[in-house]
Parts: structure tokens; sequence; C-alpha cells
């Protein structure tokens, strides 16, 4: 090999969607907090982002988790979020895919059949508690920071659709989220070209429309999420629905979206829908499931908010080496919007 540059990486995917856990190749950026680590990655080396998720390592489907030492004492890794077109204070699926990768990895050991540590996101502290009888990473469940709304039935002025009303609140990203069933979608796959064609429209017109600040980090603003939900229902499970999540630049989130499942759980509970302890069982386009439940209730800055729980599977599907040959006429990777 006359690679110039190698970086090693766990492929894993939570529910269906992809994310790769880099654990090798990188020097960790300086920063008091993962935060600040993220902001100065953002801002020096975007390099990572265009290498790694770009094709040909990558593509639009593609996140990356690059771990890094935590500056929490709580926490026993750190990580930064990156996704195709942005960096996220927090994402419930490359959460899942981490602690896999990590305890499969034995970055963090398995203590018997439940093993809890904690894992610093740009957003703060996760609390992990990991399935890990049998010797294997079998489920994990993540509690998130403060979830809350910021408007319920906000108007909204769509191309090709006039006047909706929309939802939209924080569950780690800012989420627009839109009645599906009412705007004649059932969530399945063969729905995806339409989800997406409508989801940003959606993101286009929330970002034009509506005002979203996190009342403790300003820096944190903007919705950039379309959630298409379907309707709230009850049974054996406990609530369930099913939602299609929109993300830039223009794609389906294979999994149920954590984020989401915690935005929701913060819309549902400002609409009496579900008290803490309930479970909320949130399904994906490819019917894989979150399971949650809002474990306190709290405020951030503020505003009223909920502690919510996400569970869900990892699974790690390669241990990679990506590199880059010196010859190579594109060394950051290329983008084709087709």
């Amino acid at each position: 090999m006359h690679w110039k540059r190698v970086i090693t990486a766990y492929d894993v995917h939570a529910e269906g969607e992809t994310g790769r856990v880099v654990t090798g190749g990188i020097i960790p950026p300086p920063g008091n907090s993962v935060y600040e680590k993220m902001c100065h990655m953002r801002e020096n080396n975007d390099w990572i982002r265009k290498f790694l998720l770009n094709e040909p390592r990558g593509g639009n489907t593609s996140s990356a988790n690059v771990l890094v030492p935590p500056c929490d004492p709580r926490a026993s890794v750190g990580y930064i979020i990156i996704e195709t077109a942005e960096y996220c204070a927090m994402s419930g699926s490359n959460t899942i895919c981490t602690a896999t990768a990590v305890l499969e990895a034995g970055i963090v050991p398995m203590t018997g059949d439940v093993t809890k540590f904690g894992m610093e996101a740009p957003g703060g502290l996760i609390e992990i508690t990991a399935d890990t009888s049998g010797g294997r990473a079998r489920e994990i469940e993540f509690k998130n920071q403060p979830a809350f709304v910021c408007h319920l039935d906000h108007p909204l002025q769509v191309e090709g659709l006039g006047e909706i009303v929309a939802d939209i609140a924080y569950g780690g990203m800012f989420f627009v989220i839109v009645d599906a069933e009412a705007l004649g979608f059932s969530i399945k796959p063969e729905e995806g070209k339409a989800l997406v064609d409508l989801g940003m429209r959606v993101i286009r017109a929330a970002e034009k429309q509506v005002e979203a600040v996190h009342p403790e980090n300003h820096d944190l603003h903007t919705v950039s999420i379309a959630c298409l939900a379907m309707p709230v229902k009850d049974s054996s499970d406990g609530k369930t629905s099913r939602n299609a999540c929109i993300v830039q630049p223009g794609r389906i989130d294979r999994c149920p979206t954590g984020t989401a499942t915690c935005a929701r759980l913060a819309v549902m509970h400002a609409r009496d829908q579900i008290a803490p302890g309930e479970t909320f069982v949130n399904h994906s386009i490819l019917d894989t499931r979150f399971r949650s439940k809002i474990v306190e209730t709290t405020t951030c800055g503020g505003v009223p908010a909920v502690i919510p729980t996400v569970a869900g599977r990892g699974f790690v599907t390669g241990m990679m080496s990506y590199g880059l040959d010196p010859d190579d006429p594109f060394p950051e990777g290329y983008r084709i919007e087709d």
C-alpha cells in the first residue's frame, strides 16, 4: 500500500441506519468539551467529514462518529457526530452505533448481563445502559439530554401545499413534525421519493418561517429535519406510531430516528398524550423500532422539558481501514446530487 493517510473504523447500523465509528487515524481536536472539539473539527478539519462521507468511501446515507477523549469525568468515551451535511449535537442512531462499537471492540469493557457507562456527545452527557448478556452488545438504551417543544400547531406555507400546521420540537436536533396521514402517506418504502420531496419542501419552509433556538446554547438553532409522523395509537406494547425523518441533503433516515423519537415524546407530553413511565414504540419506514419513555420532567433554560430514554439494537457490519492514495484525484471525495 502507498496510502499517505489511513483511518480505521467500525461500520455499524442501528435498526437500519448506518453509523461509522472512527477508532484510529485522527488526532483528537482541542477543546474543553466535546462540543468545543466538534466546533474545532468543523472549522479547521472539515476534510474528515468529506473524506469519510463523500463518495467513494461514503454517500448520502452515511454518518461518522469520531471517538475523542471525553472532558466530562462521568464519561468513558467522547464522540463527535458527523452527518453528510452537518455536525450534530446529538443523534440517537449514532449513539447506539458508537456504544455498540466501543463495547464490541473492548474499548469499554462489558460487566456481565448489563453494562452501564457514560458517553459525552457534543450535546452533553449521554447515559448508556446496555444489554450485554452472553458477551454481546444486544441492545443499547440511552438517556438523552432534555427534549422540549418550541411551537405547537405552527402555521407553515409550503410550496405546492399551501398552509399546513406543524409542531416544532428539540430532541437533540430541531424537528418540524407534520401529520403524514393527513398528507396522504402511510410511511412505506414505496413512498420514499415522494416523502423526500415533501420533507425537503417542509424543511425549506421551516428554515424561513420558524424561529428555533436552544435556550441554553444559542449556537444550536434552525430546523434541519422534517419528521413525517403517523398518528399515535394505543397497543399491547403501549403507545405506538411510525415516522419517516427526512435528513439533508435529501434522504430518509432508515431507523425511527432517536432524536425525533425524543422530540415526539416532548410533543406527546405537551398534548397530554403520554405520561412519564409509559412506553412509546416508534417504528421506521423499514418497520424497525425504538422503544422509549419519559423518565422525568424538567426545564431547559426555563422551558418545560422531558428527559427521555430510547432503546434499540446496533449491529457491526465491518471493520474497515479507509486510505488515501497520493495519486487519487479525489482526496476528499466527491458528491453528485443525482
